[in-house]
């Protein structure tokens, strides 16, 4: 299983976004960085009062890991400072997390959030899903479920970036009592009414068929809602092979061949993974020539893929996709002349 990928799309990493404004702070105080350390270093030292806009600069410039060490003190200072009063709109800790992710410090990240002298500085589920990402990505995925753990005790609410990454590391896991934790978290979100989000139940219905537990896999299969991805046809025909309904599995495949369709139709594809474990499992079966035509079809067609399971289910989410704004033209392409007021407005 070697799909490590993150699972947050950029709407909520905001990665790019927080590096863009590190570059204009560094822009406006060039040469001052390396001071500004210092004498941040000098309050902490001398006990004095940290503000919010000190902090928010403190961040801003923050550029390696030792850099960290100065921030790390900082939080807990301003924390200890404010811990009665509301910080308001500004979060500090989905940039202190965006720090670490982007100085690979996921250690460091895992040992902040859930250190209980600073408990209520993460007080929303962007830091903790953030964490749990890094710490999914680099393949820690007990310390990933110790987060998602530590996020409940403190009465954060999970929304739907949790449930996908905390069954993520469950199935990335694949033990019985992963498979127990995973099937507990989905239960306790579907009981308060949450919407479990289709990806979280792919990771669990993959997870049950890797236990050789096809009645669970059925039954968080059951749960999806709209089966139409790419990922949920390759896991029905994996649920429909392991529980041996092998002429289910061939129907699908058929309906699914589209051989003298045009380029732009997106066809359906299916990884060889998921071919060979049908093939297999209709060994000396009545129905084993259909499924070599089937196949051999869908590969002339183009829709067997080299993809595996994991790498169809630990992908990048796109994010929602910005809506494109036509600028209004002002000028005259002929002329460089200025558009009449009537013609703009045209």
């Amino acid at each position: 299983m070697g799909g490590k990928r993150h699972l947050l799309s950029e709407d909520v990493l905001k990665l790019q976004d927080f590096q863009q404004r590190k570059l204009a702070v560094a822009h406006l105080v060039t040469g001052s960085k390396g001071n500004y350390f210092e004498l941040f270093n000098e309050k902490l030292k001398k006990n004095e009062l940290i503000l919010k806009d000190e902090l928010k600069l403190l961040f801003h410039l923050c550029q390696s890991a030792d850099d960290m060490g100065t921030v790390r003190d900082a939080i807990y200072r301003y924390h200890e400072e404010n811990r009665n009063l509301v910080f308001g709109e500004y979060r500090f800790g989905p940039i202190f997390m965006r720090l670490c992710y982007e100085l690979g410090l996921e250690e460091l990240a895992a040992a902040t959030i859930t250190d209980k002298t600073i408990r209520g500085f993460f007080n929303d589920s962007t830091s903790f899903n953030i964490a749990i990402d890094m710490l999914f990505t680099k393949g820690y995925y007990e310390e990933a479920l110790g987060v998602a753990k530590e996020m409940k005790t403190q009465g954060v609410s999970f929304n739907k970036d949790t449930f996908t990454l905390a069954s993520g590391a469950c199935y990335k896991l694949n033990t019985p009592e992963s498979l127990r934790i995973c099937e507990t978290l989905i239960e306790e979100g579907e009981t308060k009414g949450y919407a479990i989000p289709r990806h979280a139940y792919c990771f669990a219905v993959t997870l049950a068929l890797r236990q050789n537990n096809i009645e669970k896999a059925q039954s968080f299969y059951s749960h999806i809602v709209i089966p139409d991805s790419r990922v949920c046809q390759n896991l029905k025909i994996s649920v429909l092979a392991m529980s041996g309904d092998i002429f289910d599995a061939i129907s699908i495949l058929y309906a699914a061949i589209l051989p003298k369709s045009p380029v732009f139709v997106k066809k359906l594809e299916f990884s060889q993974e998921v071919v060979d474990l049908l093939l297999l499992r209709s060994l000396d079966g009545p129905h084993k020539a259909r499924i070599e035509q089937v196949v051999s079809e869908l590969e002339q067609a183009g829709q067997v893929t080299k993809r595996t399971l994991d790498e169809m289910l630990c992908r990048t989410p796109t994010g929602k996709r910005k809506p494109i704004i036509m600028e209004q033209r002002k000028t005259s392409r002929r002329t460089l002349r200025p558009l009449q007021s009537t013609l703009v407005s045209e």
